[in-house]
């Protein structure tokens, strides 16, 4: 499988001290929080984990075609707006 990271992402990565190793260790190690079956061009979904007592979210979208995962943005939840588990945004 191919990982493919937006520009959006990169600099979000850079900004927020998030490595490459980060992101691959969620993607596989992750737990999906929600699913976004009609974006486009490709699904998407929100993936939570967590990186030494650090929580990260990622949204990946993924092109079955190319077997390709593609890193839309990553960044760590504000705790203002999710929940205690990060999980869910609050109301």
């Amino acid at each position: 499988m191919k990982i493919t990271y937006r520009v959006h992402a990169v600099r979000r990565m850079f900004e927020r001290r998030i490595t490459d190793a980060d992101v691959a260790e969620l993607l596989t190690e992750g737990e999906e929080i929600a699913a976004y079956p009609d974006d486009q061009p490709y699904p998407s979904r929100l993936l939570l984990g967590w990186r030494s007592n650090r929580p990260l979210h990622v949204v990946a979208a993924y092109n079955a075609v190319e077997d390709e995962k593609i890193i839309v943005t990553v960044y760590e939840p504000d705790p203002t707006l999710w929940d205690d588990e990060f999980r869910r945004r609050k109301p």
